[in-house]
């Protein structure tokens, strides 16, 4: 009985599987396709960002895009056993970065000094650069980490299309022509 159902184990996980049971062979779903830039659209809705906010007098850098699994990891640690403080709460393959599907910004000054000042108007028109920035990307689809309940992510820009972390992981990615 045994032997039977090794046996039965090394035919399931062989190729000849698709001449014994064509059937199972075409049912299964592809392993999915590894992320490893930006979605198109996010990408394109990015550089509309950047376009719209210097049109405002307001200059942004994109610090992040698409993270691997790894950098994840990495930045995870920050704050917990490596040095410097938390910018995150979640491993590799739970972040939308990690599929291509969000990004982290800061505010560039005049000087060219980088900063994720909140409070700054580098535009001196009496608003927060930073908010008016999150306020251009709502109106391109993008949903801000600071408006996270939990763990505010102030950078933090992203576009779900819908799909959640759980069904990234399990391959499923919106298509190329999504709407955010």
């Amino acid at each position: 009985m045994m032997l039977a159902s090794l046996a039965g184990l090394i035919i399931i996980n062989s190729p000849a599987k698709e001449r014994i049971w064509p059937k199972i062979a075409e049912e299964e779903t592809p392993l999915p396709v590894p992320v490893t830039s930006l979605h198109p659209v996010v990408s394109a809705k990015m550089m509309e960002l950047i376009k719209q906010t210097s049109k405002a007098g307001i200059t942004i850098l994109v610090t992040d895009g698409f993270r691997s699994s790894l950098e994840q990891d990495a930045l995870y640690e920050q704050g917990r056993t490596a040095k410097g403080q938390v910018v995150t709460n979640v491993k590799g393959g739970a972040s939308y970065h990690n599929y291509g599907l969000a990004i982290d910004f800061a505010l560039r000054t005049p000087k060219g000094d980088v900063i994720w000042d909140l409070k700054y108007d580098g535009n001196h028109n009496g608003k927060a650069d930073w908010m008016e920035v999150v306020a251009i990307a709502k109106t391109l689809g993008f949903t801000w980490g600071g408006d996270w309940k939990s763990f505010k992510d102030y950078p933090h820009l992203q576009m779900d299309f819908g799909y959640s972390i759980s069904e990234l992981k399990r391959g499923k990615l919106p298509p190329n022509d999504a709407k955010p």
